[in-house]
């Protein structure tokens, strides 16, 4: 990247000798953010998030357009929460634009702040999740953020921009302060709280600000992002698809229609090649753990969407899934700890009338979730593809996993584990092509390698 390329990527007019990509236009005072995400089959969006009465310009190959108003300013009344807990009304003043990236694309910005544009064949991809700062009452869950050490995911971002991604994925729970921290609590004191624009902000666009500026995401929705907690916040400014009007979570009573999306793909390399792969993106923020009844309209709702997802696989030979809630892996049960909790019985059941003992079809090799705030892979000798959980990119670390587990401890019936590793520091995974497989070095916030793992086929393993 060229000086002055760079001092555009940052948002700043470059006025330095020999900077020919002068601006057309003064930067825009109200601009929060700009950003790209990518949507069904890969399409790259433009968003920008202002304080301006106006959506700013934005140019695709010097030519300029205007962007298109996905959601106006609002404040939305207070949505009920469980009992006893503290509610305001979810204020969002600012403006969230939008605007197709057209094919063939070689250069956009949005008021001179260069985009990201994605690229056919990634070569390099950044993966992280659970990245916000946890306020919670029920749970006396007040992390300082105020610090940078006890909440790091400002530094998680820059460290991660740094290494300059192609993609970046973010398995989803993005906002987390739902709760005002305690008088005399000087580790959270001042910050915002809630689900409005103010807390979106500070728990994610500004510490995540370089990661957003060096690459397209693939965004996940988490369950911090269902309706009942920030679902407005996530359609109005990461949510890929159109704002539908009963998709917003706006009113609980739509809830049912919001809180389930149809399931869509992103695809990698040329179809044909030995790179043919792709993402399956799959919401399932609104999912519990039990498993369900066929007769449960929960159940129809992910029966559906696993449908879709079923579909999108036959396309191409090679899948990543990507959903935010583990299906393959394990979660540390504190009070027994050789007895962690399995995958997600709720989603494994709904999957098991597609394929009963495996869950997945054959032509998905791995898995990516987040949620539990580990880094941890499960492979297996069982033909279920690999499971990867990417979640320790800021928010509270859970204890990791007691290893080795003991005799009998699967994640579904029928699997048989080959290699499982479990850490917790904070941090992020880059993810590097290696031949037809991926390579994937596990950084803490240090830039240490903690692990070294290797996808192929279904299989991965991993090396600290």
């Amino acid at each position: 990247m060229t000086v002055c390329r760079a001092l555009f990527a940052a948002g700043t007019i470059a006025l330095a000798a020999g900077c020919s990509m002068a601006p057309s236009a003064p930067p825009l005072p109200g601009l929060r953010a700009a950003f790209v995400v990518l949507g069904v089959d890969g399409q790259p969006i433009a968003r920008a998030i202002t304080a301006d009465a106006n959506c700013p310009p934005i140019e695709f190959d010097g030519a300029g357009q205007t962007m298109d108003v996905r959601a106006q300013p609002a404040t939305i009344p207070a949505r009920p929460r469980f009992p006893g807990a503290i509610t305001k009304p979810a204020a969002f003043p600012v403006l969230t634009c939008e605007k197709t990236i057209p094919a063939g694309t070689q250069r956009a910005s949005i008021a001179n702040r260069a985009l990201p544009l994605p690229k056919a064949d990634p070569q390099r991809i950044l993966v992280l999740g659970d990245t916000g700062c946890r306020l919670l009452a029920v749970a006396a869950g007040w992390q300082a953020c105020n610090d940078p050490v006890a909440w790091p995911f400002a530094r998680v971002a820059a460290d991660a921009a740094a290494t300059k991604p192609d993609l970046v994925i973010h398995v989803g729970d993005y906002h987390y302060r739902e709760d005002p921290c305690p008088l005399g609590n000087a580790g959270c004191a001042g910050s915002p709280w809630g689900y409005g624009w103010d807390v979106w902000d500070a728990d994610f666009f500004t510490p995540g600000a370089p990661l957003l500026a060096a690459a397209p995401w693939i965004v996940i929705r988490g369950n911090h992002e269902a309706c009942g907690r920030a679902g407005q916040g996530w359609y109005r400014f990461l949510d890929p698809r159109p704002l539908a009007p009963l998709g917003t979570c706006d009113d609980p009573a739509n809830d049912e229609t919001a809180d389930y999306t149809a399931s869509y793909a992103v695809p990698l390399g040329a179809a044909g090649s030995a790179r043919d792969t792709q993402f399956l993106i799959f919401d399932s923020s609104a999912v519990g753990l039990a498993a369900l009844a066929p007769t449960n309209q929960v159940y129809t709702r992910y029966h559906a969407q696993f449908a879709q997802a079923w579909d999108l696989a036959s396309r191409r030979p090679n899948n990543i899934f990507i959903d935010h809630h583990p299906i393959l892996a394990f979660a540390t049960n504190p009070m027994q700890p050789d007895q962690p909790y399995p995958g997600n019985r709720a989603l494994q059941s709904v999957m098991q009338s597609f394929y009963p003992t495996v869950l997945f079809p054959p032509s998905v090799q791995t898995v990516f979730s987040g949620h539990n705030h580990v880094f941890e892979m499960v492979s297996f000798s069982s033909p279920h593809p690999a499971q990867f959980i990417f979640g320790n990119g800021g928010d509270w670390l859970d204890v990791p996993l007691k290893l080795p587990l003991q005799p009998g401890v699967i994640p579904t019936p029928g699997s048989v584990i080959e290699q499982i590793v479990a850490h917790s520091p904070f941090g992020y995974v880059v993810m590097d092509r290696d031949g037809a497989g991926w390579k994937l070095l596990d950084r803490d916030t240090t830039g240490a390698v903690t692990s070294t793992c290797f996808i192929k086929g279904k299989r991965a393993e991993c090396h600290p």
